[in-house]
């Protein structure tokens, strides 16, 4: 029984640990990888590091037109991904909070992540934000329908409705449901690039405020707010990962090599975003609905394929 909690105790600190402290390591990742692809030495993996405890000491500017609202948008939304982020497990070790329906719970903390972030844009009264906000809001409502669809299906599969066992069922990648989950995969990966505003729905780098959608909503951030705006961008990317390479799991892997392999895959993962963003170009915004369309079909597909 001690052992037991200890072992558990152990999972728990390394799954705060890596969600704490990795999430920076992801974008940095993303830039080298594009930057060694385009043959240029690119800034160091560990710039949104530096970044944040440069914007850390630095004070906020505030325009006069804006209310607490606008402070909300930066605090709920780390507060949201990070209680989200109790709920995913890590590779196959089970989350610290896991319950029967907590992936319904789990889609609306980023479902209020994305409303404190509108309300925060509209509080500044800017015409650009308000586009960005308009578009972000637009997209989710194709985005989400292929998160619930993937769910469906994996509840489907393994009988529940608690992540920590629908993304580490023993086996679950090699039983008769492989097919679906390759679907529910492919789905996800679009959620997971519209999710985190990634090339081809979103660019994070653009300066161009008509062609924006997420980063124009935080342009009016700056100091310690706009550091947790972009800890939070960090963090959901970690989470919407693990989530994603969650069903690639199984019981085989076990312990300190269960955490290697997540930590492994994690890398992998955000090497893939810089290499697809490397060689696609941003969709025309009359496209993006259609990309997310084929997120929705695929997941559809999936569950409709675990009916039969």
């Amino acid at each position: 029984m001690l052992e037991t909690f200890l072992v558990r105790a152990v999972h728990v600190a390394l799954h705060l640990t890596t969600a704490l402290l990795l999430p920076p390591l992801l974008p940095g990742l993303i830039a080298k990888t594009k930057a060694m692809v385009a043959g240029r030495t690119g800034p160091p993996v560990l710039q949104l590091y530096y970044d944040l405890a440069r914007l850390s000491r630095k004070r906020a500017v505030f325009s006069r037109t804006t209310t607490w609202v606008f402070l909300a948008g930066p605090v709920g939304t780390v507060a949201a991904v990070a209680t989200a982020s109790l709920l995913v497990p890590f590779g196959s070790s089970p989350a610290p909070l896991h319950f029967q329906g907590d992936a319904v719970f789990f889609a609306y903390l980023f479902g209020l992540a994305r409303f404190l972030t509108v309300l925060s844009a509209l509080d500044t009264g800017s015409a650009f934000e308000g586009m960005g906000a308009a578009r972000e809001v637009s997209f989710a409502v194709l985005a989400e329908p292929a998160l619930f669809l993937g769910f469906a299906a994996l509840a489907k599969s393994t009988g529940s409705l608690s992540l920590s066992t629908m993304l580490a069922s023993p086996g679950f990648s090699f039983s008769r449901a492989m097919a679906p989950l390759i679907l529910v995969l492919a789905g996800w990966a679009i959620v997971y690039l519209a999710e985190n505003s990634r090339i081809p729905v979103d660019d994070p780098n653009t300066h161009l405020e008509l062609t924006m959608i997420h980063e124009v909503m935080v342009l009016d951030h700056s100091g310690r707010p706009l550091a947790l705006v972009l800890y939070g961008a960090s963090l959901k990317l970690l989470v919407l990962g693990a989530l994603l390479i969650g069903p690639l799991f199984t019981r085989a892997f076990g312990g300190l090599l269960n955490w290697a392999a997540f930590w492994g895959l994690l890398v992998l993962l955000a090497v893939g975003v810089g290499l697809v963003e490397s060689f696609t170009a941003r969709l025309r915004m009359n496209r993006v609905p259609q990309f997310l369309v084929a997120g929705i079909l695929a997941t559809a597909f999936a569950f409709l394929l675990l009916l039969v």
